[in-house]
């Protein structure tokens, strides 16, 4: 399968001296969905703000499939950060809008992603009336609304309650099998990135680095049934020894 992005040996540094990440190696595959996993301040959103470029990287280089050309991708974010004062259809309309997308295109693509994310009938709705999920919800149908082919994920469910969260973690898996995007999405839940991935990266802080990278090998489509299996629980056992590894909790 051929490489959708490469960072090779990439390291930033602050002007503060402080090392977020040092000579990090990541190669991911086209239609892989990947995890980074790791403590809070281990660099993990810091990888995704370079790919996104929305950093830049201190040293090292940043490849796009066999070409430094970016691909079309799409960045959600831990908060859903709507717009208070827009319908759920103006926020998901806004990076279209952005782009010069003429009116009917737009509306139309705006119709088909909220189908997508499971959105249709609540287009008028204002963000105060949604909850967490449905936020998030929105968030991500901006993000898909302008067919990515790379989207990065910051922890998108981090705040929300276990029951939704779990739904919108299948919802999304869903979404992924359909579409088969490549997808980087950062965690610090070892359930989650076990449930979702079919790789996890483990990553360690001071300075940020990646430090262990398994394969969860059990296939899709996965239910709900697949957290209470023995391969599920082996998994976790194995990522939380490598976390554990990785901030000297051994």
């Amino acid at each position: 399968m051929a490489s959708a992005i490469t960072l090779s040996n990439v390291s930033k540094i602050y002007k503060n001296g402080t090392t977020a990440l040092q000579d990090l190696n990541l190669s991911v595959e086209n239609g892989q969905f990947v995890s980074l996993l790791g403590p809070s301040g281990c660099g993990k959103s810091t990888v995704l703000r370079i790919i996104a470029g929305l950093g830049d990287m201190s040293s090292g280089q940043l490849y796009w499939g066999d070409q430094q050309i970016k691909r079309r991708l799409a960045f959600v974010f831990q908060e859903a950060a709507l717009m208070p004062w827009a319908t759920v259809e103006a926020n998901v309309r806004l990076p279209l809008k952005l782009a010069g997308v003429s009116q009917a295109e737009a509306a139309k693509l705006v119709k088909e992603t909220l189908k997508l994310v499971a959105l249709t009938g609540s287009e008028h709705a204002y963000p105060r009336q949604l909850s967490g999920g449905m936020k998030m919800r929105v968030s991500i149908a901006r993000a898909l609304v302008t067919k990515p082919d790379l989207l990065l994920m910051d922890e998108p469910f981090g705040a929300l309650d276990e029951m939704t969260r779990s739904r919108l973690n299948s919802d999304l898996l869903t979404l992924w099998q359909q579409k088969r995007w490549t997808v980087i999405f950062v965690t610090h839940n070892i359930y989650e990135a076990v449930y979702l991935s079919n790789r996890v990266v483990v990553m360690a802080a001071r300075p940020g680095r990646v430090v262990a990278d398994l394969p969860i090998d059990a296939p899709y489509p996965r239910t709900e049934a697949f957290r209470t299996t023995p391969s599920f629980n082996e998994y976790c056992r194995k990522l939380s020894q490598a976390l554990a590894e990785a901030t000297g909790d051994r």
